[in-house]
């Protein structure tokens, strides 16, 4: 997968709100490997030290299956109604194969 993209999501719970966000992304971890067949990797994981904060790691076969992803309604309404609910802080990572 030469031109394969990797997402490294930190998405941390608003205070009290660890076990929503954790069936939220549960339920967007069903739907994504489902309905987006350039979505190679779509793994989420949460920290044994602190509940409050969630990894995904995504992998997509190229930019067409990222750019897929990010406009899908699905994603849409994940990112941008349910997820500035429940929490605080999301940040995301963009990388690239080197070899």
């Amino acid at each position: 997968m030469a031109n394969a993209l990797t997402v490294v999501a930190r998405i941390r719970a608003a205070k009290g709100k660890e076990a929503a966000l954790a069936a939220l992304l549960t339920e967007q971890v069903g739907v994504v490997l489902k309905s987006e067949p350039g979505c190679v990797v779509y793994r989420l994981h949460r920290s044994v030290k602190d509940p409050e904060l969630f990894y995904f790691y995504e992998v997509y076969k190229d930019d067409a299956a990222l750019e897929a992803h990010r406009a899908a309604p699905h994603f849409l309404q994940f990112a941008r109604k349910e997820l500035p609910k429940i929490a605080d802080r999301v940040e995301g990572h963009l990388f690239e194969p080197l070899g």
